[in-house]
């Protein structure tokens, strides 16, 4: 069998994403490799596809139990047996997993580092007994100092390539910077690896930051819009994930708690209930997530700063690993920073304090940006990217600029007064006229002491990052970073240059991204019945299929169990346990709604997704379709002539609308247009049921369409 046989037969999908092919190539040759991959982007499949064309056992060592038990399911649903020795299990449960892995009926072996070369541990011993194939180490980058989860247990894991030199290694994380990269091969000693950097972007993640003011109003303004979808809130501290999820609670919202201070069973329970969607919001601390395979998050919230980017990234990455629209939103304020120094200096290690003083500066600057976020992630995992990624807050925001030549001017001053030997907030409490005693009182009787009072301090935050990013201040990188004036500030000081300040309030953004046009009602069907598929395997819903694979069914209505396998998602084994539920609520819908498949349409998709990177016109297909038309056979003379169905010939019409060959009067009757056109534009043209359900039985759902492509052509 070829990667790309088991590839279909087993997760359903015909190409591989990113570099997995290769990958995957280089395992089975039997050389080493280190693969940074984001989150969602397909790691996993790296060395589990490999795990079921090698003729042995593969070992998989993971942090946490809860990811553990999520992959074994996730792995035994698709086909593929797989198994984890952890504490969770008594003796015989143990004993039996042994017995099957003497008998070569498990290909992957789920572990922690710690139960593999523990003083007492005898699994190594056993282990080497078998016929071992393939080590693979998730989430590699906790061996390192210098990542952003160090977990001292991971060095254990150099022991490896002693006990087993032979076998080839494939290291997997989804952040690390070059220091990290290069101490992860190291530590794990890989044997000349292959390296393997994926793109870092993760498109259908919209990224905001906004200003930590009425913080809790400003959620659950934010949480209003995601009533129905599970996310997840990360706070700093244990308590304020506790005080969080009750408040969220005394609001309507089902919220729970997770931090590392809870009792075994009580995190335990709390994941389960997020992972079944029995509890839709998660507020925790950074112990929760890793690992965390639940394909339907779509948003993840940061209510306090992160320590750093690479976590920062890796949390919001738990969002839409289905690839469907999701968001990222980081309330942030220069109090957080200050706080956040304190937990970054390592005692006793001046090098490691610096490193992560510097890494914790590096996040508060995005924080801070006025230029593309998306692009600095990118520019971070040294990956170029664009000035604008369209779907940042800051990219899809008009700025409002104003005169602040003055406000400039007081703080140069300040700076100034100061003999430049202060950091950002000590110049702030100056200007504000702050009464703490950590203001001396000599710099209370300066001239420039509260001439800035009308100004809050997060305001204030902004205004001198502004300042910054203007070269008209700059800070020092020391441990105790301070304010200086820069060549450029003479001449605004001496008021012979203006300055111009981006407006921090009153603007308005959008985060919205496309998705297909879709029956509505038909998904709540299906997202109903994989509740129940669940409930009887008892494993989380998202691991039957996932929302994206849903999707799919809701907007291209496979009729049959062939039709159904061209749906992502659906291998051999899934599509003989679960086809037949989905597709009998798939027709019972297409029946009572008058619907047909539009399965073609999904190849006509696929092909014009490449095309459109090339900017060229319609399909071949559509074409055909459109050129019978203009010779005068109608709808159904040309489905009947081309063997698909009226639905499909009238998407194909849809596109020489959008593209302005075709006239919409063609499809829709010039009385009709005002009609269809004003509930478009009242609730969207995303769901065609509830268009369909407002316009009556007058309307037919290829006149909506065709209204649709119209006003895309018209926008």
């Amino acid at each position: 069998m070829t990667p790309s046989e088991a590839l279909h037969k087993y997760y359903g999908y015909t190409k591989f994403r990113h570099q997995q092919e290769a990958i995957i190539q280089q395992v089975l040759s039997g050389g080493d490799a280190l693969v940074l991959m984001p989150t969602g982007g397909g790691k996993s499949l790296c060395y589990q596809l490999p795990a079921v064309l090698l003729p042995g056992l593969t070992i998989v060592i993971s942090p946490l139990i809860a990811l553990m038990k999520d992959q074994v399911d996730s792995l035994n649903l698709t086909g593929i047996p797989a198994a984890y020795l952890n504490s969770t299990q008594n003796s015989g449960e143990q004993q039996n997993i042994i017995s099957r892995l003497k008998s070569g009926k498990i290909k992957l072996l789920y572990l922690a580092p710690e139960r593999l070369f523990s003083s007492e541990s005898r699994l190594v011993s056993f282990l080497k007994s078998l016929t071992v194939s393939l080590i693979a180490i998730d989430e590699a980058h906790c061996i390192s100092h210098w990542g952003h989860d160090f977990r001292p247990e991971y060095l254990m894991l150099a022991h490896f390539k002693t006990e087993f030199p032979l076998i080839p290694v494939i290291a997997l994380t989804a952040t690390a910077d070059k220091l990290t990269q290069q101490d992860i091969k190291d530590k794990l000693a890989l044997h000349n690896p292959a390296e393997f950097v994926s793109s870092f972007n993760r498109p259908n993640i919209s990224y905001t930051v906004a200003p930590k003011k009425n913080s809790f109003d400003q959620l659950l303004k934010f949480l209003d819009k995601h009533k129905d979808d599970s996310g997840i809130i990360y706070c700093l501290s244990r308590q304020g994930t506790e005080d969080l999820a009750a408040n969220l609670r005394a609001q309507g919202y089902q919220a729970d708690a997770y931090h590392a201070g809870l009792t075994v069973e009580t995190k335990s329970r709390n994941q389960d209930k997020f992972l079944r969607d029995e509890v839709k919001i998660m507020v925790a601390t950074i112990a929760f997530g890793m690992g965390i395979n639940k394909s339907n998050v779509r948003y993840v919230v940061h209510y306090d700063l992160p320590k750093n980017i690479e976590g920062y990234y890796q949390e919001t990455g738990r969002a839409g690993r289905d690839g469907l629209p999701s968001e990222a939103l980081l309330f942030f304020s220069a109090g957080d920073v200050f706080k956040l120094q304190g937990f970054a200096r390592v005692e006793g290690n001046e090098e490691q304090s610096r490193i992560m003083l510097k890494k914790l500066d590096d996040m508060a600057k995005y924080c801070k940006l006025q230029t593309c976020r998306r692009q600095y992630l990118m520019h971070y995992f040294n990956e170029p990217f664009p000035d604008n990624c369209g779907s940042c807050d800051v990219c899809l925001t008009e700025f409002k600029k104003f005169d602040g030549t003055i406000l400039a001017q007081k703080a140069l001053s300040a700076v100034v007064r100061l003999n430049q030997r202060f950091g950002t907030n000590y110049v702030i409490d100056l200007l504000r006229g702050s009464r703490s005693e950590k203001i001396r009182e000599e710099h209370k009787r300066l001239k420039t002491y509260g001439i800035g009072k009308d100004v809050s301090k997060a305001d204030w935050q902004l205004y001198i990052a502004q300042l910054v990013t203007q070269g008209l201040l700059q800070v020092t990188e020391d441990d105790y970073p301070v304010l200086k004036l820069t060549p450029a500030s003479d001449a605004v000081l001496k008021g012979q240059q203006t300055v111009e300040f981006i407006l921090v309030e009153n603007v308005e953004t959008s985060t919205e991204i496309q998705v297909p046009i879709y029956e509505a009602g038909l998904l709540q069907d299906l997202k109903s019945i994989r509740y129940n598929l669940a409930m009887g395997e008892n494993v989380p819903a998202y691991l039957i299929v996932s929302d994206a694979t849903l999707l799919e069914i809701a907007t291209y209505l496979p009729q049959t169990p062939n039709e159904l396998s061209r749906i992502s998602g659906f291998g051999e084994v899934k599509l003989v346990r679960y086809g037949d539920a989905f597709l009998q609520a798939t027709l019972a819908y297409c029946h009572q709604h008058n619907l047909k498949s539009l399965i073609d349409a999904k190849q006509v998709k696929r092909a014009s997704k490449s095309r459109a990177a090339k900017a060229s016109g319609p399909t071949a297909t559509q074409r055909e379709s459109f050129d019978l038309y203009r010779a005068g056979l109608s709808i159904s003379d040309i489905a009947k002539q081309r063997n698909l169905s009226p639905t499909t010939v009238e998407s194909h019409l849809c596109n020489f609308i959008q593209s302005g060959e075709m006239n919409v009067s063609e499809l829709v009757a010039s009385e009709k247009m005002p009609a269809i056109k004003d509930a478009i534009e009242s609730y969207g043209a995303d769901r065609l049921s509830p268009l369909k359900e407002i316009l009556g039985e007058g309307y037919t759902y290829a006149e909506i369409k065709a209204v649709v492509s119209w006003m895309k052509r018209e926008d």
